[in-house]
């Protein structure tokens, strides 16, 4: 009992450190935050849209005010928008989940899992594209190359053998499906990751072990935003723009983007948020990253991530934002988004509080010792076998989103 009110404790810990990182502007559960407020006789026309030295000015706090799904739901086929009458229904379905307000069993694995309720959760309107993926005109990731769908499945099949002992694939769930339910815990469990891990999986033996968020380390670009918030600041000086991500639960983190036209660092040296080169195109600004750290993660792509990023001010309040994507060793085709931003307030957002991520610094030791101490009370005849308890699924209480 004891070590089952310890990992209860050390789950909640993690929820409660994420209200440290809520900004200071919020998306409620029904409606978008409005953008900056404009004097009607404000001007729309280029020369106010530039900096005192020229540029085309991209500064503020910019942020996506509704939802998108990355890739096309199947069921919309080739429908690129929304109807409004598709809209409004999406936005009832949505703003009716329970979400992780929604109990299961109490006492369960389950019920503990879903620590976090829906106060930290952002559900916004529906926007009007059916997909953030502007090509393939289908609005879906490429497929994969057979070099990585290789690793893709070595990697889910690792995740599922230190899962294989568990309620989660006992009870079928949905976490644990191409697995499959075998009550003596898998003898992987001593063995490492197919390649440096970024995900949950079933094990505390290591920090490398957890998440990369449960670690305080941002997934960084892309950046497409998520459930609990995406912001961020542009800041522009001659010469140099510097660009602030307010993401997650306080993994917020910065980019200098070099503005000088020097080549891309050595191929030898790797960065987290890779190695931004940038230069206007006409009023758009063009930023082209490489060098990415192998330790780092997007959709399966690591170091050979390359990004083509096209940043334009379409209006005094609007800011578009277009990415292609490209892996050759892990997608057949590159790819390409787009966002829609919308300048946020100046004003509401004046007192500002630097984020910080906690749960690596408390809450990973925390899990960590509460392991051991489990093993060691295993190893006494005291409690359930550690290896049968799942603690890496983090989906409870979470109905399917109709817009995904």
């Amino acid at each position: 009992m004891r070590d089952w009110f310890l990992r209860s404790m050390i789950t909640v810990a993690i929820a409660a450190a994420a209200v440290s990182a809520i900004l200071s502007v919020s998306i409620t559960r029904t409606s978008a935050q409005a953008p900056a407020s404009v004097k009607a006789a404000a001007p729309t026309s280029a020369p106010a849209l530039k900096t005192p030295w020229g540029e085309p000015d991209l500064q503020g706090i910019w942020t996506d005010e509704s939802d998108t799904p990355l890739q096309r739901s199947p069921k919309y086929a080739n429908q690129e928008f929304f109807t409004e009458a598709q809209r409004a229904e999406l936005d009832k379905e949505r703003a009716a989940l329970l979400g992780r307000d929604r109990r299961v069993e109490r006492g369960t694995e389950l019920d503990v899992a879903g620590a976090y309720n829906a106060q930290f959760m952002s559900v916004k309107h529906t926007g009007a594209r059916t997909s953030l993926i502007v090509d393939p005109p289908n609005g879906r990731i490429p497929p994969l190359t057979p070099e990585a769908q290789k690793i893709a499945a070595a990697e889910r099949e690792f995740r599922l053998a230190l899962l294989q002992a568990t309620e989660t694939c006992k009870n079928k769930s949905v976490a644990c499906n191409g697995g499959k339910y075998d009550p003596t815990p898998s003898p992987r469990r001593a063995e490492l990751p197919p390649r440096y891990n970024t995900a949950r999986m079933n094990r505390r033996d290591n920090p490398e072990d957890g998440a990369l968020p449960d670690r305080c380390l941002t997934g960084g670009l892309p950046e497409f935003g998520g459930a609990t918030g995406s912001f961020r600041r542009i800041v522009q000086t001659p010469g140099g723009i510097a660009m602030f991500y307010d993401v997650g639960q306080g993994q917020g983190w910065q980019r200098n983007i070099v503005m000088n036209g020097s080549p891309h660092l050595p191929a030898s040296v790797r960065q987290w948020y890779g190695d931004s080169r940038g230069h206007w195109e006409g009023n758009t600004l063009v930023i082209d990253v490489t060098n990415f750290s192998p330790k780092t993660d997007y959709q399966g792509s690591r170091q050979n991530l390359h990004l083509v990023e096209r940043w334009t001010r379409t209006g005094p309040n609007t800011l578009e934002y277009a990415v292609t994507i490209e892996d050759p060793t892990m997608w057949t085709r590159p790819w390409t988004v787009k966002q829609e931003f919308t300048k946020q307030s100046e004003q509401e957002n004046r007192i500002y509080y630097e984020p910080r991520c906690i749960e690596g610094n408390y809450a990973s030791p925390g899990l960590m010792r509460g392991q051991r101490m489990a093993e060691a009370a295993f190893a006494r005849g005291q409690g359930p076998d550690p290896a049968v308890s799942d603690n890496a699924t983090d989906f409870v209480g979470v109905e399917d989103d109709p817009l995904q």
